[in-house]
């Protein structure tokens, strides 16, 4: 794009502030300046601004909303009993015919847990300390020898944190393995606009203020990419979807992938884990039903009302907690982008940027932009049928998001240990517990040892106790 034609298509949405100073630039900047904005698609931008920036944006709740339908854990249940054993070998089929890839959404920095780099980088493990990345690919590597099959792994990082993963996997040999099958590709970004306004902010005088564009971005990103062709000539149908702050997800789960697959109730386009929220309060999103759809309303957006709703029995009527885990088929990303129906959310921000009167950079006091994100739970409602498969909290839910408090560091190595008692219990090791129940002891269980309860019961090199305080990496 030539300076004409971008002072052209930006005054043209009243934007072209964004080339005040391009004549003082040198040409390498100018370049660089053209070039971001090029790939901006400005004639969204009008829009956009006067329905999530000159407003709120506010989220209508259907009026119709009622409780989601759900798998249950048990297959036994008394609210819906199901073939468990039928739906692990629909699953354990379609990951050993290499119908399946792995995708982790990997763009945060560790900065809220007092870590400078990339959040996958983090030193996670409770007794190992290995790093969230090293835990996923134990995961992959240890089904890929379960299942004797290729599991690709494509991994959507941020432009703030592409060079940083990338070299992190390399220092690292990749742990184990095949790089060859670890695809990285950045998400899109979006411009931060001044919340007043709707000007798109400089955030230099040659650079454009953007933001990632969410996790809603990650279906776009994988068509961009290449990424989505790359799993088309592998074979892939279906997706193992999970975010890179849980060090309890199950990588490829048979019998999630099986429900997703092949369930009457499902068209294997979107499929997602739930947990029953251990409060009304508790800040994850709801999965709901409404127009006979599966949505799930954002915790933020779920009016208080139906929030603490309970049934006879007193529990929440409004139980079903997003986890952020899904399986989405390959068919479904590409009808998703080629139909770009994906809302955007709002955010207010502190976002330095450029006074265009001084020239000067201000670090702002307040907030002072609004970032717009896509989010991939609004793609559920898009799916001709979607299911929701209940797991447990512990099993599969130890997120890494805080230093402290609330699903911190902390809090998930207790999940690590609490975790890895349980299934050396059932595999009939004796466990030192506290008065409270919990193990006195630390345990760590690597995914090479085992993926689950019932492949930690096919061992027979266990030991019959672990000791009080005792610290185990097994």
């Amino acid at each position: 794009m030539d300076i004409d034609t971008a002072r052209r298509q930006l005054a043209e949405i009243g934007q072209d502030h964004l080339l005040a100073f391009v004549d003082d630039l040198p040409p390498e900047q100018r370049s660089a300046l053209l070039t971001q904005i090029a790939a901006i698609d400005l004639p969204s931008l009008p829009p956009l601004i006067e329905r999530y920036v000159k407003s709120d944006g506010h989220i209508e709740i259907p009026s119709d909303l009622s409780p989601a339908t759900y798998y249950p854990r048990d297959p036994d249940s008394e609210t819906r009993s199901w073939n468990a054993a039928q739906y692990e070998d629909a699953g354990a089929s379609l990951i050993a015919s290499g119908s399946v890839a792995c995708f982790t959404v990997a763009g945060g920095q560790g900065s809220r847990l007092g870590y400078d780099g990339p959040k996958g980088c983090y030193p996670t493990g409770c007794v190992s300390g290995k790093p969230l990345f090293q835990v996923f690919a134990e995961g992959i590597l240890a089904t890929e020898r379960a299942y004797d099959c290729e599991l690709p792994w494509y991994i959507m990082t941020s432009p703030l944190n592409h060079e940083a993963t990338v070299a992190f996997f390399s220092d690292n040999e990749h742990f184990g393995l095949d790089a060859e099958r670890i695809h990285f590709f950045a998400q899109g970004t979006m411009p931060s606009f001044d919340k007043e306004t709707g000007k798109i902010l400089l955030a230099e005088k040659g650079k454009v203020a953007t933001n990632p564009d969410g996790h809603g971005g990650a279906f776009r990103a994988l068509v961009t990419s290449g990424a989505l062709d790359d799993m088309r000539t592998r074979g892939v149908q279906h997706i193992s979807y999970w975010q890179v702050d849980n060090p309890h997800v199950r990588v490829a789960d048979p019998v999630f992938l099986g429900l997703h697959a092949t369930a009457p109730d499902s068209s294997g386009e979107m499929s997602s884990k739930m947990l029953p929220k251990a409060e009304a309060a508790e800040k994850v999103g709801v999965f709901c039903e409404s127009g006979g759809k599966t949505v799930i309303i954002e915790y933020s957006d779920m009016p208080e009302k139906l929030a603490k709703e309970t049934d006879a029995k007193g529990n929440l009527r409004f139980l079903a907690g997003s986890i952020a885990i899904h399986a989405i088929g390959v068919a479904f990303v590409e009808r998703v982008v080629n139909g770009d129906s994906l809302p955007y959310h709002r955010a207010v921000k502190k976002v330095p940027h450029v006074d265009l009167g001084a020239g000067e950079r201000v670090e702002p006091s307040e907030p002072n932009a609004v970032k717009l994100e896509r989010f991939i739970f609004d793609a559920v409602p898009l799916a001709e049928s979607s299911i929701v498969y209940e797991t447990d909290r512990v099993e599969e839910f130890a997120p890494v998001k805080n230093k402290e408090g609330v699903d911190s560091i902390v809090t998930s190595k207790q999940l690590q240990t609490e975790r890895a008692a349980r299934w050396l219990e059932a595999a009939g090791v004796e466990i030192p517990r506290r008065s409270d129940g919990k193990p006195d002891c630390v345990i760590e269980i690597s995914p090479m040892t085992a993926l689950s309860a019932a492949q930690l019961r096919r061992r027979d090199d266990l030991p019959k106790a672990i000791e009080r305080g005792a610290t185990v990496e097994l």
